[in-house]
Protein backbone atom coordinates (compact mmCIF):
# COMPACT_ATOMS: atom_id res chain seq x y z
CA UNK A 1 0.00 0.00 0.00
CA UNK A 2 1.37 3.42 -0.93
CA UNK A 3 2.08 5.74 1.98
CA UNK A 4 -0.82 8.01 2.89
CA UNK A 5 0.20 11.69 2.68
CA UNK A 6 -0.45 13.84 5.75
CA UNK A 7 -0.69 17.63 5.86
CA UNK A 8 -0.33 19.33 9.24
CA UNK A 9 -2.21 22.61 9.45
CA UNK A 10 -1.20 25.03 12.17
CA UNK A 11 -1.64 28.70 12.96
CA UNK A 12 -3.04 31.01 15.58
CA UNK A 13 -6.76 31.41 16.28
CA UNK A 14 -8.44 33.49 13.64
CA UNK A 15 -5.77 32.89 11.00
CA UNK A 16 -8.24 31.01 8.81
CA UNK A 17 -7.62 27.33 9.49
CA UNK A 18 -11.33 26.56 9.79
CA UNK A 19 -12.14 28.44 6.57
CA UNK A 20 -9.48 26.49 4.71
CA UNK A 21 -10.64 23.20 6.22
CA UNK A 22 -14.28 23.80 5.37
CA UNK A 23 -13.20 24.37 1.84
CA UNK A 24 -11.20 21.15 1.74
CA UNK A 25 -14.15 19.30 3.19
CA UNK A 26 -16.89 20.63 0.93
CA UNK A 27 -15.21 21.18 -2.40
CA UNK A 28 -15.67 18.63 -5.15
CA UNK A 29 -11.97 17.93 -5.65
CA UNK A 30 -12.46 14.23 -6.10
CA UNK A 31 -10.09 13.39 -3.24
CA UNK A 32 -11.25 11.71 -0.10
CA UNK A 33 -9.65 13.50 2.80
CA UNK A 34 -9.71 12.46 6.44
CA UNK A 35 -9.44 15.44 8.75
CA UNK A 36 -8.17 14.95 12.27
CA UNK A 37 -8.93 17.84 14.57
CA UNK A 38 -6.71 18.18 17.57
CA UNK A 39 -9.79 19.48 19.29
CA UNK A 40 -12.81 21.21 17.88
CA UNK A 41 -12.48 24.90 18.55
CA UNK A 42 -15.38 27.27 19.11
CA UNK A 43 -15.64 27.49 15.35
CA UNK A 44 -16.84 23.98 14.88
CA UNK A 45 -17.05 22.45 11.42
CA UNK A 46 -20.73 23.06 10.63
CA UNK A 47 -23.01 20.22 11.45
CA UNK A 48 -24.79 20.59 8.15
CA UNK A 49 -21.74 19.24 6.29
CA UNK A 50 -21.52 16.33 8.68
CA UNK A 51 -23.64 13.36 7.78
CA UNK A 52 -23.56 10.98 10.74
CA UNK A 53 -22.15 11.04 14.22
CA UNK A 54 -20.80 7.80 15.65
CA UNK A 55 -19.41 6.76 19.01
CA UNK A 56 -15.91 6.68 17.59
CA UNK A 57 -16.33 10.25 16.49
CA UNK A 58 -15.56 9.46 12.90
CA UNK A 59 -17.92 11.35 10.67
CA UNK A 60 -18.58 11.08 6.93
CA UNK A 61 -18.98 14.29 4.95
CA UNK A 62 -21.38 14.80 2.10
CA UNK A 63 -18.51 14.78 -0.40
CA UNK A 64 -17.02 11.57 0.98
CA UNK A 65 -14.44 13.16 3.25
CA UNK A 66 -14.23 12.04 6.87
CA UNK A 67 -13.74 14.01 10.02
CA UNK A 68 -12.67 12.88 13.45
CA UNK A 69 -11.59 14.51 16.67
CA UNK A 70 -8.72 13.33 18.79
CA UNK A 71 -9.58 12.93 22.39
CA UNK A 72 -6.59 11.05 23.63
CA UNK A 73 -3.87 10.16 21.31
CA UNK A 74 -2.92 11.06 17.78
CA UNK A 75 -1.14 7.75 17.35
CA UNK A 76 -4.23 5.73 18.24
CA UNK A 77 -6.38 7.81 15.93
CA UNK A 78 -3.95 7.28 13.04
CA UNK A 79 -3.77 3.55 13.72
CA UNK A 80 -7.54 3.30 13.88
CA UNK A 81 -7.96 5.13 10.57
CA UNK A 82 -5.29 2.97 8.89
CA UNK A 83 -6.91 -0.22 10.17
CA UNK A 84 -10.33 0.84 8.90
CA UNK A 85 -8.85 1.74 5.55
CA UNK A 86 -7.16 -1.66 5.25
CA UNK A 87 -10.44 -3.40 6.02
CA UNK A 88 -12.22 -1.19 3.45
CA UNK A 89 -14.48 0.22 6.14
CA UNK A 90 -13.31 3.75 5.36
CA UNK A 91 -12.04 5.19 2.16
CA UNK A 92 -9.62 8.12 2.17
CA UNK A 93 -6.62 9.21 0.13
CA UNK A 94 -4.91 11.56 2.55
CA UNK A 95 -5.09 13.10 5.99
CA UNK A 96 -5.13 16.71 7.14
CA UNK A 97 -4.39 17.27 10.83
CA UNK A 98 -5.48 20.57 12.30
CA UNK A 99 -3.61 21.48 15.46
CA UNK A 100 -5.03 23.83 18.06
CA UNK A 101 -4.14 27.49 17.78
CA UNK A 102 -1.57 27.35 20.54
CA UNK A 103 -0.11 23.94 19.76
CA UNK A 104 3.51 23.32 18.95
CA UNK A 105 3.48 21.22 15.76
CA UNK A 106 6.73 19.49 16.83
CA UNK A 107 5.23 16.57 18.76
CA UNK A 108 2.68 16.02 15.98
CA UNK A 109 5.48 15.78 13.40
CA UNK A 110 7.55 13.58 15.70
CA UNK A 111 4.75 10.99 15.89
CA UNK A 112 5.47 10.16 12.26
CA UNK A 113 9.15 9.52 12.93
CA UNK A 114 9.01 7.71 16.21
CA UNK A 115 6.41 5.08 15.68
CA UNK A 116 7.37 2.41 13.22
CA UNK A 117 3.84 1.36 12.39
CA UNK A 118 2.87 4.98 11.70
CA UNK A 119 6.03 5.58 9.66
CA UNK A 120 5.23 2.56 7.48
CA UNK A 121 1.71 3.81 6.76
CA UNK A 122 1.95 7.59 6.53
CA UNK A 123 4.24 10.21 5.09
CA UNK A 124 4.22 13.86 6.19
CA UNK A 125 3.63 15.93 3.09
CA UNK A 126 4.12 19.30 4.73
CA UNK A 127 3.49 21.51 7.70
CA UNK A 128 1.48 24.54 6.65
CA UNK A 129 1.33 27.54 8.98
CA UNK A 130 -1.37 30.15 8.54
CA UNK A 131 -0.41 33.64 9.65
CA UNK A 132 -2.97 36.40 10.12
CA UNK A 133 -1.29 39.51 8.69
CA UNK A 134 -3.30 41.87 10.86
CA UNK A 135 -2.62 40.26 14.23
CA UNK A 136 0.67 38.46 13.58
CA UNK A 137 3.06 41.27 14.58
CA UNK A 138 1.50 41.37 18.05
CA UNK A 139 1.14 37.58 18.32
CA UNK A 140 4.76 37.06 17.28
CA UNK A 141 5.88 39.57 19.90
CA UNK A 142 3.79 38.08 22.69
CA UNK A 143 3.55 34.36 22.06
CA UNK A 144 6.39 31.93 21.60
CA UNK A 145 3.94 29.34 20.23
CA UNK A 146 3.25 31.67 17.30
CA UNK A 147 6.98 32.02 16.62
CA UNK A 148 7.50 28.26 16.87
CA UNK A 149 4.71 27.61 14.39
CA UNK A 150 6.52 29.85 11.91
CA UNK A 151 9.81 28.04 12.53
CA UNK A 152 8.23 24.66 11.85
CA UNK A 153 6.52 25.57 8.60
CA UNK A 154 7.28 24.11 5.17
CA UNK A 155 4.84 26.62 3.68
CA UNK A 156 3.48 29.85 5.17
CA UNK A 157 0.14 31.27 4.07
CA UNK A 158 -0.51 34.90 4.94
CA UNK A 159 -4.20 35.71 5.41
CA UNK A 160 -5.93 39.08 5.86
CA UNK A 161 -3.28 41.05 3.94
CA UNK A 162 -6.17 43.17 2.64
CA UNK A 163 -6.55 44.57 6.16
CA UNK A 164 -3.00 45.97 6.38
CA UNK A 165 -0.83 48.24 4.21
CA UNK A 166 1.60 46.81 1.63
CA UNK A 167 4.44 48.16 3.80
CA UNK A 168 3.16 46.30 6.84
CA UNK A 169 2.86 43.11 4.80
CA UNK A 170 6.39 43.53 3.51
CA UNK A 171 7.79 44.15 6.99
CA UNK A 172 6.00 41.03 8.25
CA UNK A 173 7.33 38.88 5.38
CA UNK A 174 10.83 40.20 6.11
CA UNK A 175 10.45 39.20 9.73
CA UNK A 176 9.07 35.74 8.90
CA UNK A 177 11.98 35.06 6.53
CA UNK A 178 14.47 35.63 9.30
CA UNK A 179 12.68 33.10 11.40
CA UNK A 180 12.26 30.62 8.57
CA UNK A 181 14.03 31.17 5.24
CA UNK A 182 13.09 27.75 3.87
CA UNK A 183 9.30 28.11 3.83
CA UNK A 184 7.82 29.91 0.82
CA UNK A 185 5.44 32.67 1.96
CA UNK A 186 2.28 33.29 -0.01
CA UNK A 187 -0.48 35.81 0.61
CA UNK A 188 -3.85 34.09 0.14
CA UNK A 189 -7.57 34.55 0.42
CA UNK A 190 -8.77 31.31 1.85
CA UNK A 191 -11.91 31.21 -0.13
CA UNK A 192 -9.73 31.02 -3.25
CA UNK A 193 -6.39 29.33 -2.58
CA UNK A 194 -5.99 26.54 -5.19
CA UNK A 195 -5.89 23.15 -3.50
CA UNK A 196 -2.75 22.22 -5.38
CA UNK A 197 -1.04 24.89 -3.29
CA UNK A 198 -2.17 23.14 -0.12
CA UNK A 199 -1.80 19.43 -0.89
CA UNK A 200 1.12 17.42 -2.30
CA UNK A 201 3.68 20.12 -1.56
CA UNK A 202 6.31 17.51 -0.63
CA UNK A 203 7.84 20.06 1.68
CA UNK A 204 8.82 17.67 4.43
CA UNK A 205 10.37 14.79 2.57
CA UNK A 206 14.01 13.95 2.51
CA UNK A 207 14.33 15.40 -0.96
CA UNK A 208 17.49 16.75 -2.49
CA UNK A 209 16.11 20.25 -2.70
CA UNK A 210 16.94 22.80 -0.06
CA UNK A 211 15.19 25.97 -1.03
CA UNK A 212 16.35 28.85 1.07
CA UNK A 213 14.97 32.24 0.25
CA UNK A 214 17.72 33.85 -1.90
CA UNK A 215 17.15 37.32 -0.40
CA UNK A 216 17.81 35.86 3.01
CA UNK A 217 21.14 34.45 1.83
CA UNK A 218 22.11 37.70 0.23
CA UNK A 219 21.24 39.63 3.35
CA UNK A 220 23.00 37.29 5.71
CA UNK A 221 26.17 38.33 3.99
CA UNK A 222 29.01 36.05 4.82
CA UNK A 223 30.40 36.20 8.29
CA UNK A 224 33.02 33.49 7.96
CA UNK A 225 34.60 34.00 4.64
CA UNK A 226 34.63 30.61 2.98
CA UNK A 227 31.83 31.13 0.55
CA UNK A 228 33.04 33.54 -2.04
CA UNK A 229 29.85 34.06 -3.95
CA UNK A 230 28.38 36.67 -1.67
CA UNK A 231 30.03 39.97 -1.15
CA UNK A 232 26.85 41.74 -0.25
CA UNK A 233 27.71 43.83 2.72
CA UNK A 234 26.08 46.85 1.25
CA UNK A 235 25.00 48.00 4.70
CA UNK A 236 28.35 47.46 6.36
CA UNK A 237 29.27 44.72 8.81
CA UNK A 238 27.36 46.18 11.73
CA UNK A 239 24.19 45.28 9.91
CA UNK A 240 24.39 41.55 9.94
CA UNK A 241 22.35 41.25 13.13
CA UNK A 242 18.74 40.49 12.19
CA UNK A 243 17.21 43.09 14.44
CA UNK A 244 19.24 45.82 12.79
CA UNK A 245 18.48 44.76 9.26
CA UNK A 246 17.22 47.49 7.03
CA UNK A 247 13.89 46.82 5.53
CA UNK A 248 15.01 47.50 1.99
CA UNK A 249 13.39 50.51 0.48
CA UNK A 250 11.62 51.71 3.60
CA UNK A 251 14.58 52.78 5.61
CA UNK A 252 13.11 51.75 8.93
CA UNK A 253 14.95 49.43 11.27
CA UNK A 254 13.54 46.36 12.92
CA UNK A 255 14.10 46.23 16.59
CA UNK A 256 12.25 43.08 17.43
CA UNK A 257 14.82 40.38 17.82
CA UNK A 258 12.81 37.18 17.76
CA UNK A 259 14.01 34.14 19.68
CA UNK A 260 13.12 31.90 16.73
CA UNK A 261 15.90 32.46 14.22
CA UNK A 262 17.59 30.67 11.43
CA UNK A 263 21.03 30.52 9.99
CA UNK A 264 22.59 28.89 6.98
CA UNK A 265 25.92 27.11 6.71
CA UNK A 266 27.64 26.49 3.39
CA UNK A 267 30.94 24.94 2.50
CA UNK A 268 32.72 23.82 -0.64
CA UNK A 269 34.88 21.37 1.29
CA UNK A 270 33.47 17.87 1.86
CA UNK A 271 32.42 16.66 5.30
CA UNK A 272 34.07 13.80 7.14
CA UNK A 273 31.08 11.48 7.76
CA UNK A 274 32.18 10.22 11.18
CA UNK A 275 33.07 13.67 12.51
CA UNK A 276 29.84 15.18 11.24
CA UNK A 277 27.74 12.41 12.73
CA UNK A 278 29.43 12.84 16.12
CA UNK A 279 28.95 16.58 16.04
CA UNK A 280 25.30 16.52 14.93
CA UNK A 281 24.57 13.79 17.49
CA UNK A 282 26.08 15.95 20.22
CA UNK A 283 24.24 19.17 19.35
CA UNK A 284 20.92 17.39 18.92
CA UNK A 285 21.43 15.90 22.37
CA UNK A 286 22.03 19.28 23.94
CA UNK A 287 19.91 21.65 21.87
CA UNK A 288 17.28 19.26 20.45
CA UNK A 289 14.30 20.74 22.31
CA UNK A 290 15.19 24.18 20.91
CA UNK A 291 15.91 22.94 17.38
CA UNK A 292 12.65 23.23 15.48
CA UNK A 293 13.63 22.23 11.95
CA UNK A 294 16.94 21.63 10.26
CA UNK A 295 17.86 20.30 6.89
CA UNK A 296 20.95 19.89 4.74
CA UNK A 297 22.09 18.69 1.36
CA UNK A 298 25.67 17.62 1.96
CA UNK A 299 28.83 16.79 0.10
CA UNK A 300 30.32 13.82 1.97
CA UNK A 301 33.77 12.42 1.53
CA UNK A 302 33.65 8.89 0.13
CA UNK A 303 30.38 9.09 -1.79
CA UNK A 304 29.46 10.40 -5.22
CA UNK A 305 25.90 10.99 -4.06
CA UNK A 306 24.36 13.87 -2.18
CA UNK A 307 23.58 13.11 1.43
CA UNK A 308 20.32 14.57 2.66
CA UNK A 309 19.55 14.98 6.31
CA UNK A 310 16.79 16.65 8.22
CA UNK A 311 15.27 16.70 11.64
CA UNK A 312 12.65 17.92 14.05
CA UNK A 313 13.81 18.48 17.63
CA UNK A 314 15.90 15.45 18.69
CA UNK A 315 14.85 13.27 15.78
CA UNK A 316 17.13 13.25 12.80
CA UNK A 317 17.09 11.18 9.64
CA UNK A 318 19.44 10.99 6.67
CA UNK A 319 19.40 9.42 3.28
CA UNK A 320 21.49 9.09 0.14
CA UNK A 321 20.19 11.34 -2.59
CA UNK A 322 20.97 11.50 -6.29
CA UNK A 323 24.51 11.66 -7.67
CA UNK A 324 26.18 15.03 -7.99
CA UNK A 325 25.68 16.04 -11.60
CA UNK A 326 28.59 16.43 -14.01
CA UNK A 327 30.06 19.89 -13.42
CA UNK A 328 27.70 20.71 -10.53
CA UNK A 329 29.55 22.51 -7.72
CA UNK A 330 29.64 20.18 -4.72
CA UNK A 331 28.44 22.66 -2.18
CA UNK A 332 27.09 21.56 1.21
CA UNK A 333 24.20 23.69 2.36
CA UNK A 334 22.40 23.49 5.71
CA UNK A 335 19.75 25.53 7.40
CA UNK A 336 18.98 25.46 11.13
CA UNK A 337 15.82 26.97 12.59
CA UNK A 338 15.47 27.13 16.34
CA UNK A 339 15.06 29.07 19.54
CA UNK A 340 18.15 31.02 20.54
CA UNK A 341 20.57 28.49 19.05
CA UNK A 342 24.25 29.39 19.56
CA UNK A 343 25.14 30.05 15.93
CA UNK A 344 28.89 30.33 16.60
CA UNK A 345 29.07 26.92 18.32
CA UNK A 346 27.20 25.33 15.41
CA UNK A 347 29.34 26.98 12.73
CA UNK A 348 32.58 26.17 14.52
CA UNK A 349 31.54 22.53 15.02
CA UNK A 350 30.55 22.19 11.39
CA UNK A 351 33.88 23.68 10.25
CA UNK A 352 35.67 21.13 12.42
CA UNK A 353 33.64 18.31 10.86
CA UNK A 354 35.01 18.99 7.37
CA UNK A 355 37.38 16.42 5.90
Amino acid sequence: MALIPVTILTGFLGAGKTTLLKRLLTEAHGQKIAVIENEFGEENIDNDILVTESKEQIVQMSNGCICCTIREDLRETLQLLAAKKRKNLLEFDRIVIETTGVADPGPVAQTFFMDEEIAETYLIDSIITLVDAKHAPQQLNDRQEARRQVGFADQIFLSKTDLVTPEETEALIHRLKHMNPRAPIKAVHFGEVPLKEVLDLRGFNLNAKLDIDPDFLKEEGDGHGHDHHDHDHEHGEHCSHPSHQHDHGHGHHHHHDDDVKSFVYRSERPFDPAKLEDFLGAIVNIYGPRMLRYKGVLNMKGTERKVIFQGVHQLMGSDLGPQWAEGEPRLSKMVFIGIDLPKDIFLQGLEQSLA
